[in-house]
């Protein structure tokens, strides 16, 4: 390209230009990759397959945003330095060689996918780690493929040239004016960089990651389309790559532990609706009903109406989350899969196949949908209850009242749930709906004209727990007038504890306590059981309610089995907390750390570890069932049912 064709222009438009041609690259990355595999991806028709590629923007944007971020602020630092030639050309390759890594990422999935069925993430470094002939691998891989080394060849060349067609002009007359100008304009870039690498500015939007690629795509088979390789990458820096375990044979780990559920039922399948209802930071702690022992059988709690909703319900004295955040409590409780040292939608594992109880119900004739005010999109749910296979989605665009929304999380619980119902009402039965509340939530308010109305508590958590009490209390007397109610399962949870107050909640279990009742209106399923319930449980345990009767795939246990050696598991930072009998045991995996009597020591002061030697070693021994079955069945992508 002869110097009389390159174009000065101001360094501003030269990034807005050099961007958008990465944007360019990056899409038609995306095609090549389809062509490559494309019988992978024939059932895709024109409309799902403009859609995956427009998704892939937002996927493509946080990518490049994160590979140039040191690129963008040497650009747009306010020194009046950037112009000179010399730093412009190291600019230049900086750029060049930091993108052609990613496009080289890209270039490699077209030939790798595959075989792995995956984009590329961290893993791939660590399974090739101990290969002792890295080299001729690399050279036979450019032997079968080296028709993608010339068309990267290609890419790149041209690449470098479109780089080159503009020139940052000569730099301006420094004034303070200048200056004041150019640095507003160095915050607002760093700005737009942030909300583009999250993928959103929402204050409830997290950072984007592996699963929101759920959003575009029907399938999780289909979201490494959406994906980019360097995206996948840079997100799985940080993961838990699981390796293999083998503590025992097969047929000794599935007399021991097997999560693949083999109903017998000879009773016809009971079609009752069923809806979930998720309570943000509903600890056990706030609910009276679940606490009458506590302060000399004082205690209140500050949940009168699910108090009155447990005493017509069954549940147990040791009910459990899975984790401790909302996004580990979704898969938890509709597909019955923990997160384990990470939130499993987070992982490198998002895009395995997986069933859930929308699925197996939705596959038995019902309707199926998820109701949460937050912006559609808030924590990743929209992608999440998408692979689900939850048809219907009601969020804060679809609510389309902003007069109730609280300024930060979503539309307050009250008008929510009572919206809700009025949707379900419009509902052909049988149904199946999972409800997530937003307001028991941080900065902990309630709306101006309930201020005072509930008791504060020593938490500031417990006001608004009482609003969300109200609201779902309403919710009950709005539906109760309606033809579907008492033909519906309600299950009522939270999607994880919080902070504690009293001492007997200051514990290990305690910090994973939360309700979990299971209400029918029609029936007479009441009552109040010892035995250990988690949420991974709720989905067995509803399905065997109904009397389904197909094999289905769920870590959890039936709560109605007469099956004693059931187990509560949960992983905070690496530690295992395994919960059998009587007993606490925290476990890092190789040796137990800790245990407790959950019976006689509830406030877990004595530890026994290595004292009950017989009940420690038989705790260990159903815990390595449990690590063997999650971390091999991860790996090989076997969390269904065959």
């Amino acid at each position: 390209m002869s110097r009389t064709n390159i174009r000065p222009t101001s360094i501003y438009l030269a990034l807005i230009y050099r961007l958008l041609l990465l944007m360019v690259i990056y899409s038609l990355c995306r095609l090549g990759f389809y062509l490559a595999n494309r019988s992978l991806f024939n059932h895709l028709d024109f409309g799902e397959l403009a859609y995956v590629f427009l998704g892939g923007l937002k996927f493509d944007i946080a990518a490049l945003l994160y590979l140039n971020s040191l690129y963008i602020v040497l650009q747009a630092i306010p020194f009046p330095f950037r112009y000179r030639n010399g730093y412009q050309r190291f600019c230049q390759w900086l750029f060049v060689v930091s993108n052609s890594i990613g496009i080289l990422a890209n270039f490699i999935d077209f030939a790798y996918y595959k075989y792995t069925l995956k984009r590329t993430t961290t893993s791939v470094f660590s399974q090739f780690s101990n290969e002792q002939n890295k080299l001729k691998l690399t050279f036979d891989f450019l032997i079968d493929y080296w028709y993608l080394l010339l068309l990267f060849i290609a890419l790149i060349y041209g690449f470098v040239k479109l780089y080159q067609w503009i020139k940052v002009q000569q730099a301006p007359k420094f004034t303070w004016q200048v200056y004041l100008a150019q640095t507003l304009a160095f915050v607002l870039i760093l700005g737009l960089c942030v909300i583009g690498m999250r993928g959103g500015w929402r204050h409830s939007t997290r950072p984007i990651t592996l699963s929101n690629a759920g959003d575009f795509v029907k399938s999780p088979n289909d979201m490494s389309l959406v994906l980019n390789t360097p995206f996948t990458i840079m997100k799985t820096l940080q993961s838990t790559n699981l390796k293999p375990v083998y503590y025992y044979s097969e047929q000794t780990l599935d007399s021991l532990y097997n999560p693949i559920h083999k109903p017998d039922h000879k009773a016809p399948f009971k079609k009752l609706n069923v809806v979930f209802l998720i309570i943000e930071s509903l600890g056990k702690e706030h609910v009276g009903a679940l606490n009458k022992d506590l302060l000399n059988g004082q205690y209140k709690g500050y949940t009168p109406f699910i108090d009155s909703l447990a005493e017509q319900s069954f549940t147990s004295t040791r009910t459990y989350a899975n984790g401790r955040k909302s996004i580990d409590a979704l898969p938890s409780i509709i597909s019955g899969i923990p997160s384990i040292r990470e939130p499993f939608v987070l992982s490198t594992y998002s895009s395995n196949k997986t069933t859930s109880i929308a699925k197996l119900l939705g596959n038995e004739g019902y309707e199926t949908a998820f109701f949460h005010g937050a912006p559609n999109g808030s924590m990743g749910f929209s992608a999440y209850t998408n692979l689900a296979g939850i048809k219907k989605y009601f969020g804060k665009n679809e609510y389309n009242n902003d007069a109730d929304f609280d300024g930060i999380w979503g539309i307050w619980d009250e008008p929510f749930m009572q919206y809700m119902a009025k949707t379900i009402n419009t509902f052909k039965q049988p149904f199946f709906t999972a409800f997530f509340s937003v307001s028991s939530h941080h900065p902990f308010k309630v709306p101006e004209k309930y201020a005072g109305k509930f008791p504060k508590g020593p938490l500031p958590v417990q006001e608004p727990m009482g609003y969300t009490d109200m609201a779902i209390g309403k919710f009950f007397a709005t539906a109760s007038k309606m033809p579907w109610f008492k033909n519906t399962l309600f299950v009522l949870c939270a999607d994880h504890a919080t902070v504690s107050y009293l001492p007997e909640y200051k514990t290990v279990a305690g910090d994973f306590s939360i309700p979990i009742l299971f209400y029918y209106p029609g029936g007479d399923l009441k009552g109040r059981t010892d035995k250990m319930i988690q949420q991974i449980d709720i989905m067995p345990t509803v399905l065997n309610y109904l009397n389904y009767d197909k094999p289905y795939f769920a870590f959890g246990f039936d709560a109605f089995s007469p099956q004693k050696n059931n187990f509560v598991v949960n992983n905070n930072d690496g530690t295992f907390s395994f919960y059998l009998g009587d007993y606490l045991m925290m476990h890092n995996g190789k040796k137990a750390l800790a245990l407790y009597d959950l019976k006689n020591d509830r406030l877990n002061k004595t530890n026994l570890v290595d004292q009950r030697p017989e009940i420690q070693q038989n705790m260990e021994k159903y815990l390595k069932a449990f690590i063997q079955q999650y971390d091999n069945r991860m790996i090989k992508d076997q969390l269904t049912a065959k």
